[in-house]
């Protein structure tokens, strides 16, 4: 999900002692079906719920920590966290009634609402921001999804329209979106794209294609789309970011280090039109995800950014699982329920004892955005799931 360090940090002695202190053992409970691992995350959320509703903060830091220059920084993360959590919400179901999950997403709105149009860049370097733009927009089109009220309809357009427009501010002169602008720190950011921060911002834009009223900018999204096939390898992996065109071979750019955000990129893709995103090979990465998922699980719940094999960091382990899921549905009806539930499977047991999912120790945002992903992960794994 987001490149959380100035630069890669190979496997050494010191990043696995960091490992030991930080990361305490894992503590899964026993397997429970999907509903029941849902209602128990959503449980987590509303118990881990800051009295202002948002979900994450700027606690809990460890000896390292990542680049984040406040308050800029903080209050991306802070506002995306809590969008991630309201279509977590959302997709659930258990918001329908009235309830403590009803009231936490009440909650959560009010101050994702007010919120959301006042996130900028944190500094010329650092531009965190497009995450909370691009969820901000999801969380937007679920909302928007379970009402028919027209006042609040409107204002949800408005929102979301005011996101679009601040992810156009922030493409990257590249095209597309990355998070860090170490060239120049220019107004227009001279950034290099980012394949899988472009495929997040592609997903988000798809969701809010249908909506009356929502003004997408084309040029925008085709030069998005450039920038992920200018990174994408004939083995459908994809170059971490484009600065990296010149190191396809490098671990990170290879079949291992790119499982955790091929789903995205294919996923993206093929949501916008790309015919070569063919069932073979969305089924082909899904069936990669199951039998190389050590891969990511390796990274899983590492300190470090990047220590682990073919430089994978703890936090792509969650986010690809949700964007493998979110690619089911556009798979022919024969093949969904075997795709549901291999990735089910891969979720299920990883469910700490309180009800949450984490995947990378990160102030106190790595238990609810963590929680929100795998939610929404077995959501797509219901039979009943209407996405896409």
């Amino acid at each position: 999900m987001i490149r959380l360090f100035r630069s890669f940090v190979p496997v050494i002695a010191t990043g696995l002692l960091f490992a030991a202190q930080a990361c305490p053992a894992e503590e899964a409970s026993p397997v429970k079906t999907t509903d029941e691992a849902i209602a128990d995350g959503i449980g987590f959320l509303i118990d881990d719920q800051n009295p202002n509703g948002s979900w994450g903060s700027a606690r809990q830091t460890k000896g390292l920590n990542i680049y984040a220059p406040v308050p800029g920084a903080h209050d991306a993360f802070r506002v995306a966290v809590t969008a991630m959590v309201i279509s977590a919400l959302c997709d659930s179901g258990l918001a329908e009634q009235e309830g403590p999950a009803r009231a936490a997403l009440l909650k959560g709105e009010a101050y994702l609402l007010e919120s959301l149009p006042t996130v900028r860049r944190a500094s010329a370097d650092a531009i965190y921001n497009v995450w909370t733009h691009a969820y901000g927009i999801q969380a937007l089109a679920d909302l928007h999804a379970r009402t028919d009220d027209a006042e609040k309809r409107a204002r949800y357009v408005a929102l979301i329209n005011n996101q679009l427009d601040r992810l156009t501010r922030y493409e990257s002169v590249d095209g597309g979106w990355g998070y860090y602008d170490f060239r120049a720190g220019t107004a227009r950011p001279s950034s290099s794209s980012i394949s899988f921060t472009s495929a997040t911002c592609l997903v988000a834009m798809h969701e809010v294609r249908g909506i009356e009223g929502v003004e997408l900018a084309q040029p925008v999204i085709d030069r998005a789309i450039a920038s992920i096939n200018r990174q994408r390898k004939s083995d459908h992996s994809y170059l971490y970011g484009e600065y990296l065109n010149a190191r396809p071979l490098y671990g990170i750019n290879r079949p291992a280090g790119s499982l955790g955000r091929t789903q995205a990129c294919n996923l993206a893709l093929r949501l916008w039109g790309d015919e070569t995103i063919t069932d073979g090979i969305m089924l082909e990465w899904l069936q990669r995800l199951e039998d190389r998922n050590g891969w990511l699980d390796i990274g899983r719940k590492r300190p470090v950014p990047h220590e682990a094999w073919f430089a994978v960091a703890g936090y792509f382990f969650y986010y690809g699982h949700y964007y493998a899921a979110a690619g089911i549905n556009l798979l022919p009806e024969g093949e969904r329920e075997a795709s549901r539930r291999l990735v089910a499977d891969l979720i299920l047991p990883l469910q700490e004892k309180d009800g949450s999912w984490w995947d990378f120790p990160f102030y106190s945002y790595h238990q609810p955005y963590g929680t929100a992903f795998a939610v929404m992960t077995l959501a797509r794994c219901r039979e009943n799931d209407l996405s896409f």
